[in-house]
C-alpha cells in the first residue's frame, strides 16, 4: 500500500472511513471480545497513539506486542503468549486475524462452530472463481480439513484460507519461539495431519486489501454489504452508514453506494458516485465527478475534476479541471496543478506535480 504506508502502517490506513484495524476491532468487541492484543512492528508508536482513543471509544484494553524482526504469521503468536495467557484459561479459544482482510466478520457462528467440533483450531475459509491461484483447503462434509494444496493445477477445492482463525491456547506450543514460522505452511498441515483443525464457510463478501486495486474491489464489495444490511435494518454504527442525499443538497449521487464524512463540503453541481468514500474536512469544489474512489481526509479537489478508480491520500491539493483515472495512488500532502491528466501513477508524499503523467506505472518518488 505504499506510499499510503510511508504516512502510516497499514493497519491505520483509513478504509470506507474507519481504519482497517477499527473494522476488526469493532467486529471483535460484537462478539464479546474484551482484550485484543496488536502484533506490531513498523511504526510502532503510531500504532500507539492510535490505540488511546480505539480503548475509550470501545471500552476494551488493546495491548501492542511489538516484534523486534518479522516473525512470519506465527512467530506473533507465540511472542504474545504471556499476554494470552495472563489474560484467559487455557480452555478460551482467542481469535487470530491477517491484518489487511476485510468480510462481514461472522465470529459469533464461528466461536459456537469452533466450540462444537471440539478441536484445536478453525479456519474461515472462503469460496474464489479461480482456485489455482491460490493455495486451497480440502476439507470433508464434516469441516475436517485433510490438506492444503497449493496453486492446483486441476480443480480439488474452490475454498481458500481467508485469514480469520479460532485457535485454543495449546496451538501457541506449536510454534517455535525461537525460528521464523509461518502459521499456514509450518503449523496448520501439522494439526491436519492430527485431525485437530476445522474449517468454516463464510458467506458473504471477503476481499484481502493489501495492494492498491484491492482495496478498490475491497471497498466496492464492503460498500455494497453496507446498503445490504441498512436496507435489512440490520444495526450499524453511525459511521457505517451509507449517506442519505438531504432535501437542499446540492449535488448528486449516482447510485447508493456512497459513504460521505458528514464533516465533507461538496459543492453544487458535483456527481459522486457510485462505490466513493469521502473522508472528514475533504472539500469538494463545484462540478466534481468522482467514482469508484476513495478521498482520504483533508483532501481539497478543484472545481470541474473528475476522479476514478483512484486512491487519493491525505490532505491533497487537486487542481481544478484534472482528471486522476486508472488506479492512481497518492500519498500525504500531494499537490497537483491545474488541468492536468494523471493515469496510472503513485506519487509519494509531499510532491508537486505540475506535469500530466501519461504512463501507466510512472512512480513520482
Amino acid at each position: 500500500m505504499r506510499p499510503l504506508t510511508f504516512t502510516l502502517p497499514k493497519p491505520l490506513i483509513q478504509f470506507c472511513n474507519k481504519s482497517i484495524v477499527e473494522h476488526q476491532i469493532e467486529a471483535a468487541v460484537n462478539a464479546g471480545v474484551k482484550h485484543v492484543i496488536l502484533a506490531v512492528g513498523w511504526k510502532a508508536d503510531d500504532m500507539q497513539e492510535a490505540l488511546a482513543e480505539f480503548r475509550e471509544r470501545y471500552g476494551i484494553e488493546i495491548t501492542c506486542s511489538v516484534e523486534e524482526s518479522p516473525l512470519g504469521t506465527a512467530g506473533p503468536i507465540r511472542l504474545a503468549e504471556k499476554i494470552l495467557r495472563n489474560n484467559a484459561p487455557d480452555d478460551e479459544p482467542f481469535f487470530v486475524f491477517n491484518s489487511d482482510v476485510i468480510c462481514e466478520f461472522p465470529l459469533k457462528e464461528m466461536l459456537a462452530y469452533h466450540k462444537a467440533h471440539g478441536r484445536e483450531g478453525t479456519i474461515c475459509v472462503t469460496r474464489v472463481d479461480d482456485p489455482s491461484k491460490f493455495g486451497v483447503v480440502v476439507s470433508d462434509d464434516t469441516g475436517k480439513i485433510a490438506r492444503f494444496v497449493e496453486k492446483p493445477k486441476e480443480f480439488i477445492s474452490d475454498r481458500i484460507n481467508a485469514g480469520l482463525y479460532v485457535l485454543n491456547m495449546p496451538v501457541i506450543d506449536r510454534v517455535d519461539a525461537n525460528v521464523f514460522r509461518m502459521i499456514e505452511t509450518d503449523v496448520f498441515p501439522k494439526m491436519a495431519a492430527e485431525e485437530q483443525l476445522y474449517s468454516y464457510n463464510l458467506n458473504g463478501y471477503w476481499a484481502d486489501i493489501g495492494q492498491p486495486r484491492d482495496f478498490l474491489r475491497g471497498m466496492k464489495l464492503h460498500l455494497a454489504s453496507l446498503e445490504r444490511r441498512q436496507k435489512d435494518n440490520i444495526d450499524l454504527t453511525p459511521r457505517s452508514r451509507m449517506s442519505p442525499l438531504s432535501v437542499d443538497a446540492k449535488f448528486s449521487l449516482k447510485g447508493n453506494t456512497v459513504l460521505i464524512d458528514p464533516s465533507a463540503v461538496i459543492e453544487e453541481g458535483c456527481v459522486i458516485g457510485p462505490n466513493v468514500t469521502v473522508g472528514k474536512h475533504v472539500h469538494v469544489g463545484k462540478g466534481v465527478r468522482i467514482s469508484n474512489a476513495s478521498i482520504f481526509d483533508g483532501t481539497k479537489i478543484g472545481d470541474y475534476s473528475h476522479i476514478n478508480e483512484s486512491i487519493i491520500g491525505w490532505r491533497n491539493k487537486v487542481g481544478r479541471w484534472t482528471k486522476i483515472d486508472n488506479n492512481t495512488v497518492t500519498g500525504e500532502n500531494v499537490s497537483i496543478a491545474d488541468e492536468l491528466f494523471i493515469n496510472g501513477a503513485v506519487i509519494l508524499p509531499h510532491k508537486g506535480i505540475k506535469e500530466k503523467i501519461i504512463q501507466e506505472g510512472t512512480i513520482l518518488m
